[in-house]
């Protein structure tokens, strides 16, 4: 049985175009004849919505995955893309710290439930998780449960800030709970090539963090912006754009970076 990659999409800074990546990415790897699904594990629930799963769709949640000890396949949504699953999540999901707080088990709940035979089933090629945009257990959960930590970042001033607070992270859960967690890498988003600033960011990303940017830079496109409110990823609402050339660049470097991984292993 194959086992998936399983990647924790994460910043805890707002706005930095994770859901949008996280949207767009399993769409584009499923157009290049991936299995995957998609966890939201943000309670605004917006790559819920971004995937056409209204509200009153949302009998189980992430929430019950986590609290109640539901199965995947209970929480499980099929999506309009043939090939791409979701388990989406509802404002319940903002009480889940505090209730996992006296939880003996809580950082690996969401690991144990990625682990249950009923998953192996959909025999999924990637698992990707749509963090909260902060540290919270929510989120160390999902970096818990992951191989690896896809990191969105904005091309924009004090981009670099706060990335060291998430990296420190990542090394206390390799260290405490999950010591083959890696970073993914670093992929910048919004990223306008007109712009000055936009470059410097670039420029000071690769200086600083190397081989983990990615090539691949998403831009600022309005058509990924107009796309979430059409309940669809870019590349269903607009093929052509430069936002859904651009994911699916993301998705094929991602799938030969793991190629190289498993050559070289």
């Amino acid at each position: 049985m194959k086992e998936p990659k399983i990647i924790a999409i994460a910043n805890q800074k707002g706005g930095v175009g994770k859901t949008t990546t996280a949207i767009n990415l399993a769409a584009a790897l499923v157009e290049s004849g991936q299995k995957v699904m998609l966890i939201d594990l943000d309670p605004q629930g917006n790559a819920s919505t971004g995937l056409g799963i209204e509200p009153d769709q949302r009998d189980m949640t992430t929430y019950d995955l986590l609290i109640e000890d539901a199965p995947v396949s209970a929480v499980l949504h099929k999506t309009e893309i043939e090939g791409l699953y979701l388990c989406p999540a509802t404002t319940d999901l903002s009480s889940a710290d505090m209730e996992l707080v006296s939880t003996e088990k809580r950082s690996y709940l969401l690991h144990d439930a990625l682990r249950h035979p009923d998953v192996d089933a959909y025999e999924f090629d990637y698992i990707l998780i749509d963090c909260p945009p902060s540290l919270s257990l929510l989120t160390v959960n999902a970096m818990v449960a992951a191989h690896s930590v896809l990191v969105p970042l904005q091309a924009e001033f004090f981009a670099l800030e706060g990335l060291s607070q998430l990296m420190l992270t990542i090394r206390e859960i390799r260290q405490s709970a999950n010591r083959s967690l890696r970073i993914e890498g670093v992929v910048l988003t919004m990223y306008d090539v007109r712009n000055n600033l936009s470059q410097q960011v670039e420029a000071d990303a690769r200086a600083t963090l190397g081989e983990l940017v990615f090539r691949t830079m998403i831009p600022r496109n309005v058509r990924v912006s107009e796309a979430p409110s059409y309940a669809m990823p870019v590349l269903s609402y607009d093929s052509a754009s430069r936002g859904a050339v651009a994911y699916r660049a993301l998705a094929t470097e991602l799938v030969s970076r793991h190629a190289a991984v498993k050559k070289g292993a």
